[in-house]
C-alpha cells in the first residue's frame, strides 16, 4: 500500500474508533434519537453532490431502515442509558460474528470452520462481559443498554446483507455498486422516522430545547458524526478497497476497537472491570480469528518447509 494510502486508512480507523467517544460527548447536550435524526439531516445535503446509485430506491430505502433506524437507534439509546463508550466499540463489531449466518439464511453462503469458531469465542467474550457488568460500580451495565448494543450489530449485518442484494442487482445490468452512493442517499430514509421516534421517547419540548440550546461540544459531535465518521470514513474505506482488495484493506477495521478503547480511556476516563477486559481480549482474539486468511498461512508455512528443505 502506498504511504499516503496507508495514512488516510489508519486515519478512518482513528475517526471510527474515536467516533463512540464522540457520541458520548454529543449525548451530553442532545438525546440519542435527536442526535441520530440531526447526524442524517446533515450527512442528507451530499445528495447534491454524490450520484444517486443505479439501483431500486427500496434497496436504498431498506439499507437507511437497517443502518439508520436500526443500527444507530440501538447504539445511541444505549449509550444514553449507560452503555460505556469503550464496550461499544467492541461490541459493535460482533457484526463480523452474525453476518455470515444472515448470509447463510438469505444468500444460502456457506459458513467456514473458522467463521464458527470465532462466533462461539465471540459468545464466550460476551457472556463473560455480561457477567462483568452485573456488578455495582463504574463498571456496571444496565441490561438492557447492554441487549440494545448486542442489536445494532445484528441490524449492521443486515444492511451488509442488504448492500449484497443490491450489489448483485447491479451486477446483473453489468454496473458496480457505488457504496458511497448508496450510503448518502439512503441518508435520506432516517430523518423522518427517527424524529418519529424521537418524539415519543421524548416530549416536543425537550426536543426543541436541545436544538435551540445546541452547544459547541454537540455541534462538533454532529459535525463529526455527518462528515467525519460518514462522509469521510466511508468514502476513503470503498475507495481504499476499490483501490487494492478487500482482503488488504479489511483487517485493518480491527484497529477501530482498539482506538475506540484507548479514545474512550483517555477522553471519558472509562475504566472497565478485569472481568470485561477479559471479555474484551476473547472477542478481539475471535474477530482476528474470523479475519484470518488461513490459506495464506498455509501457504507461508508451505514455503518455509519448502525451504528448509532445500537448504
Amino acid at each position: 500500500m502506498k504511504k499516503n494510502d496507508t495514512i488516510f486508512a489508519f486515519l478512518v480507523v482513528v475517526i471510527w474508533g474515536a467516533n463512540f467517544t464522540v457520541i458520548k460527548l454529543g449525548l451530553d447536550g442532545v438525546p440519542s434519537m435527536l442526535l441520530v435524526v440531526l447526524r442524517y439531516a446533515i450527512t442528507s445535503i451530499a445528495v447534491f453532490f454524490v450520484k444517486k446509485p443505479n439501483i431500486n430506491w427500496k434497496y436504498i430505502i431498506l439499507y437507511g431502515l437497517s443502518v439508520g433506524v436500526g443500527q444507530f437507534s440501538c447504539l445511541f439509546y444505549a449509550m444514553e442509558i449507560g452503555m460505556p463508550a469503550s464496550l461499544a466499540s467492541i461490541l459493535l463489531q460482533l457484526q463480523a460474528f452474525i453476518s455470515p449466518f444472515l448470509a447463510l439464511l438469505f444468500l444460502k453462503q456457506k459458513i467456514k470452520s473458522k467463521q464458527l469458531i470465532g462466533f462461539f469465542i465471540g459468545a464466550v467474550g460476551l457472556f463473560i462481559i455480561g457477567i462483568g457488568s452485573g456488578t455495582t460500580g463504574v463498571s456496571a451495565i444496565p441490561i438492557n443498554a447492554l441487549l440494545l448494543t448486542i442489536c445494532a450489530p445484528f441490524f449492521w449485518a443486515l444492511a451488509n446483507i442488504i448492500a449484497i442484494f443490491a450489489s448483485q442487482k447491479a451486477s446483473s445490468v453489468e454496473e458496480t455498486l457505488d457504496m458511497l452512493g448508496l450510503v448518502v442517499w439512503s441518508s435520506l430514509v432516517p430523518p423522518i422516522p427517527m424524529l418519529g421516534i424521537a418524539l415519543i421517547v421524548d416530549t416536543p419540548q425537550a426536543l426543541l430545547s436541545a436544538v435551540m440550546n445546541l452547544n459547541a461540544m454537540s455541534i462538533f459531535s454532529i459535525l463529526y458524526l455527518s462528515l467525519g465518521a460518514t462522509l469521510f470514513g466511508y468514502g476513503m474505506w470503498n475507495m481504499l478497497i476499490a483501490k487494492y482488495t478487500i482482503s488488504k484493506i479489511a483487517p485493518l477495521s480491527l484497529l477501530v476497537p482498539i482506538t475506540g478503547l484507548l479514545t474512550a480511556r483517555i477522553v471519558l476516563s472509562e475504566q472497565l472491570s478485569r472481568m470485561q477486559w477479559i471479555g474484551v481480549v476473547i472477542i478481539l482474539t475471535g474477530l482476528i480469528l474470523t479475519s484470518l486468511n488461513l490459506d495464506m498461512v498455509k501457504s507461508y508455512f508451505n514455503m518455509k518447509k519448502i525451504k528448509n528443505e532445500i537448504k
